[in-house]
């Protein structure tokens, strides 16, 4: 089974107009919700390419209940720890001739509910992967990734990480079977610009000296580079489409990896992660897999 991970879900509340004024009253054109957080999304498009997980995290207050409902209309299996208090966060994303973001705080939460987490990936069992994507929210220890690696390390349990700089760098000794850094964080890491495709394939390298397992470079408009267990490069290139979206494309390349490891080889996980990620990013929100169907086609 796959698990997801996300410690701080969100109702996106996306508003579009065609002028935002500062200090005015402004009007909407179209308004849209969406469910999600970075494991949620991933757990959202692996659903669209038939491939179950179970949603771990937070939730609390009315916005907790209306994420759990929304993930459940789309067939998604929650496993949350409700919290006491406060509410899951709302992110508000006003789209106009830039696009304005005012993502909200999220509940704190306590070490009893920390230990309703760990007790529920106590039951993670060898052959499951557990995806741990995105920054953590102030209110949980900075190591809580280390911990959580710490506590499978042994069980042969497949681990993903999508995070950057000390979260990423700290959990390296656990070996974790995926990172997914992008070019930019790639030479954030390293204190170093990647101009080339060379460079990236020696900076992720680096990383995989250090532990990864498999270390996927997302490289925007100039495609994707894997370094897989066996010792292989493989790149592939850039779907072709409309950019309409930049939420959620590195978790629909994180879901797309994962679920061609479950049908098929590195070459071909790396391009369904490719066609995914492409499909969000030309769509108003994630993925869905008649498009992830027609990009992937690209890269045949």
């Amino acid at each position: 089974m796959i698990y997801t991970v996300t410690f701080n879900p969100a109702v996106d509340y996306i508003v579009h107009t065609k002028e935002l004024t500062a200090g005015a009253v402004n009007r909407s054109d179209s308004e849209e919700i969406y469910f999600g957080g970075k494991g949620i999304n991933v757990s959202l498009v692996l659903a669209q390419l038939g491939v179950k997980s179970i949603a771990l995290g937070f939730v609390a207050g009315f916005t907790g209940e209306a994420i759990e409902k929304g993930i459940a209309k789309a067939g998604i299996e929650a496993d949350f720890v409700h919290l006491d208090n406060g509410f899951s966060r709302i992110n508000v994303k006003i789209k106009s001739e830039k696009e304005t973001e005012l993502n909200g705080q999220g509940p704190d939460i306590d070490g009893k509910a920390l230990d309703e987490l760990f007790a529920k990936l106590d039951r993670l069992t060898k052959g499951d992967t557990l995806v741990l994507a995105g920054s953590i929210p102030a209110s949980l220890p900075a190591d809580i990734y280390e911990r959580i690696l710490e506590k499978l390390s042994g069980r042969n349990i497949r681990v993903v990480v999508d995070a950057t700089k000390d979260l990423l760098l700290n959990v390296l000794k656990y070996k974790p079977f995926l990172i997914k850094p992008n070019n930019f964080e790639l030479g954030e890491i390293f204190d170093t610009e990647m101009k080339t495709t060379e460079d990236i394939v020696k900076y992720a390298g680096k990383l995989q000296e250090m532990g990864a397992v498999n270390v996927l470079v997302s490289m925007a408009g100039d495609g994707a580079v894997l370094l897989d267990e066996y010792g292989k490069t493989h790149i592939c290139g850039v779907c072709k489409g409309k950019v309409k979206n930049s939420v959620g494309a590195g978790d629909s390349m994180v879901a797309g990896f994962i679920a061609g490891c479950e049908k098929g080889d590195y070459e071909y996980a790396l391009k369904l992660g490719t066609a995914s990620g492409g499909a969000t990013a030309f769509s108003d929100g994630l993925a869905e897999k008649k498009t992830i169907d027609e990009l992937i086609k690209q890269l045949s």
